[in-house]
């Protein structure tokens, strides 16, 4: 039987009991400790260092997100100056743009950051799209209506001599563009006039207008973020933007600082109680994300769904904490559910809101016909991200474009045009899945440590106790045969007349010998 137990429980033992304790107490261990270490090896893995695979995903993304642009297109123009109509809505597209993002001028600084410029191309895809580029759409004027809308309350000879060059240029409050024209850029004469005649510290960065003109390729925005190689909890995380760290528009630090994520990757280890941030310039702020669901995405890879609060857009007359975003003597002009991004515009009265005015005041869409009840499947924007690494599985950035314009009466071309808010177009931006190959491992990372976890602290406390127990029936076996071979041989007695030791001989004994 002693063949079937480990050698060295056999031939040593003792020494087998201290190492089959040892490697019990090491199991319970290990099992105590092996989450944290898994941690710190992906926690490791995943900072941004140069030549790392993290570092070449993150910096040209294997990936090809989708922007979809939808159009409102107004039909009734003359009837809305003339008559006073509501203005009716013609939702066109998905216009679909087929994206390539890239890191540029990459640079890693000494205090655990590196620094770079984002380059991003569109491409249109005539076969995702419901439409073409040449498409004619009919929407506002928005470089005359923004110059009319400042002007309210400016002196009212200057806006009678806005109104004569307005008449000098025909100038109307509304546009017919193609598609391509209204986002990539077309000339405007009020902004050529503008750049003719203002000193040029105070002219526009541009020439031409189109809602994303100047963003098809690389930007001049220089972007620092955290590479989470000295602390994992910054990983991601913006530190400058344009070497400052806020944009210096809104008032405390809370509401201008750019500490937030470009939603690509964020620090890991992600609870349901996590508040994620987004920083984008064209939303002039932070966006914050909460927990709603969790979802199972491509690869059967388990993430977080992360929205933002209903009351993101809410109206500081209604939340206080949201007055930070507005300039003195703006508060009481703030709509729900908007949010005013002039000050990052030029001063052009531009409202952000979610798509179909989602979340924001009824009122805004009853104001106008042809915009269907906002559905959160189709509006609403989120997030999925894989909890332990932080990284984004897929993605809807949702927005909607809107002019807040003011009524001016004494500028002749808009005098009919009424204060409102009107839409002009929304967009979604993001991506459905991730490659396989980076689903793959991250499968694995999420899979493999649990099982790895129980395999080798269960085969270590496993071959411990095989060892510790076999030491000891060892010890015992061998302590039993010291027994035995004792009591099977006695100490022999000395030679004496009746087989007793001399000691224990009877006296008369001695006598009767005659000794």
């Amino acid at each position: 039987m002693s063949k079937k137990l480990p050698l060295i429980a056999v031939k040593k033992p003792g020494a087998a009991v201290g190492v089959g304790a040892l490697m019990v107490v090491s199991a319970g261990v290990l099992a105590a400790i092996f989450p944290q270490i898994v941690t710190f090896i992906i926690h490791k893995e995943i900072a941004l260092r140069e030549g790392g695979q993290t570092f070449g995903w993150w910096r040209a993304p294997p990936v090809t997100p989708q922007m979809h642009v939808y159009i409102y297109n107004v039909t009734n123009a003359d009837e809305f100056l003339n008559e006073g109509e509501k203005p009716a809505l013609q939702e066109l597209g998905p216009y679909v743009y087929l994206e390539k993002w890239e890191k540029v001028n990459v640079k890693f600084n000494d205090n655990g950051t590196v620094s770079y410029n984002v380059k991003k191309t569109f491409t249109f895809s005539e076969e995702l799209s419901v439409g073409s580029e040449d498409d004619l759409v009919v929407v506002p004027n928005i470089p005359m209506l923004s110059a009319t809308s400042q002007s309210a309350n400016a002196a009212r000879f200057l806006r009678l001599a806005m109104a004569s060059i307005m008449d000098i240029l025909k100038i109307k409050p509304f546009v017919e563009v193609s598609v391509g024209q209204l986002l990539w850029g077309y000339e405007d004469p009020l902004l050529k006039l503008a750049k003719d005649v203002v000193p040029k510290d105070q002219t526009l960065p541009y020439d031409q207008f189109g809602l994303m003109y100047g963003k098809n390729g690389t930007t001049n925005d220089n972007y620092t973020i955290f590479t989470g190689a000295s602390d994992i909890t910054k990983y991601g995380l913006l530190d400058k933007w344009n070497g400052k760290d806020g944009l210096g528009h809104w008032l405390s630090p809370h509401c201008d600082s750019v500490m937030g994520s470009d939603g690509s990757i964020f620090p890991p280890s992600i609870t349901k109680h996590t508040v994620l941030k987004i920083f984008d310039k064209d939303l002039c702020r932070v966006m914050p994300l909460v927990y709603k669901q969790d979802v199972m995405t491509s690869n059967n890879v388990p993430g977080y769904r992360f929205v933002p609060p209903v009351d993101v857009f809410a109206s500081p007359k209604r939340i206080a904490s949201q007055k930070c975003f507005y300039p003195p003597g703006t508060v009481e002009t703030s709509i729900e559910g908007t949010f005013n991004v002039s000050l990052c515009q030029y001063d052009s009265p531009v409202l952000l809101s979610f798509p179909h005015f989602y979340l924001a005041d009824p009122e805004l869409r009853n104001n106008v016909t042809g915009i269907s009840p906002p559905d959160p499947d189709k509006h609403q924007f989120f997030l999925d991200v894989q909890p332990t690494m932080g990284t984004a599985l897929r993605a809807r950035a949702r927005i909607q474009i809107n002019l807040a314009v003011t009524q001016v009466v004494d500028i002749k071309q808009v005098a009919s045009f009424p204060s409102i808010v009107f839409p002009i177009m929304w967009f979604e931006d993001g991506i459905d899945a991730l490659p396989d190959e980076m689903t793959g491992l991250m499968k694995i990372a999420v899979e493999l440590p649990p099982v790895a976890r129980v395999a080798v602290c269960a085969g270590l406390g496993v071959v411990g106790l095989v060892v510790l127990i076999g030491a000891l029936m060892c010890l015992a076996r061998a302590a039993s045969r010291q027994e035995k071979l004792h009591l099977s041989n006695p100490i022999p007695p000395s030679k004496g007349t009746n087989g007793l030791s001399p000691a224990f001989q009877h006296p008369t004994a001695k006598s009767l010998s005659g000794k």
